[in-house]
């Protein structure tokens, strides 16, 4: 799993958004000669993963500022955008050839564990993947997406509240099958949810 902190998010300008993979596939243990598509046996390689219908819920731990939270999490909807809406979030419209931003909503619910003391990490590690392979994550993107709520407002956030934490990434424009993952680590198995696009 690919994992990003607040901090940074809070580096990134908010006017030109930086694709933090600038390949589908790719990543930050991208090897030499991988092209955009992972190694061979990369994927085969995880565990299997929990699999969930659209609106489905899991439970994971996830540590929070040095404690464990117990979270109820369900992906709600991708919200896939256009060739020209992915030009404008980018520095070089290049980078987009092809693709399409990928919005996902994912619902996570604060089941146990104290209240944050700091903006909730939950959400790092949501990733969008499409006819299997991973997108490119475009940092700070999802936080001006309708639905979506700012993870820089949520400190404080307790035990019963439910908030809509949003991850963009970039897919290509053919893609057919979109999926969401989220694990309660980078090493962990994630739970994916198949969704439609809309």
């Amino acid at each position: 799993m690919f994992h990003r902190n607040t901090a940074l998010r809070l580096a990134v300008p908010t006017a030109v958004l930086a694709l933090a993979l600038t390949a589908c596939g790719g990543g930050d243990s991208k090897s030499e000669g991988s092209d955009d598509k992972p190694k061979d046996g990369a994927a085969s390689s995880q565990p299997k993963e929990e699999k969930l219908a659209a609106g489905a819920s899991t439970t994971g731990k996830v540590e929070e500022d040095g404690a464990a939270v117990t979270y109820d999490v369900a992906a709600q909807k991708v919200d896939l955008g256009t060739a020209a809406d992915a030009k404008k979030l980018v520095q070089d419209p290049e980078d987009a050839k092809g693709l399409v931003p990928a919005v996902a909503h994912i619902k996570f619910t604060h089941k146990g564990g104290a209240p944050l003391t700091d903006t909730p990490d939950v959400a790092d590690t949501t990733e969008v993947w499409a006819d299997g392979t991973r997108g490119g994550l475009l940092i700070g993107a999802a936080e001006d997406a309708q639905g979506c709520e700012d993870p820089l407002d949520l400190e404080g956030w307790k035990k019963g509240e439910s908030h809509v934490l949003c991850e963009t990434y970039l897919v290509p424009e053919s893609a057919k099958n979109l999926e969401v993952h989220w694990a309660e680590k980078d090493d962990a198995k994630p739970a994916i949810w198949s969704l439609p696009a809309e």
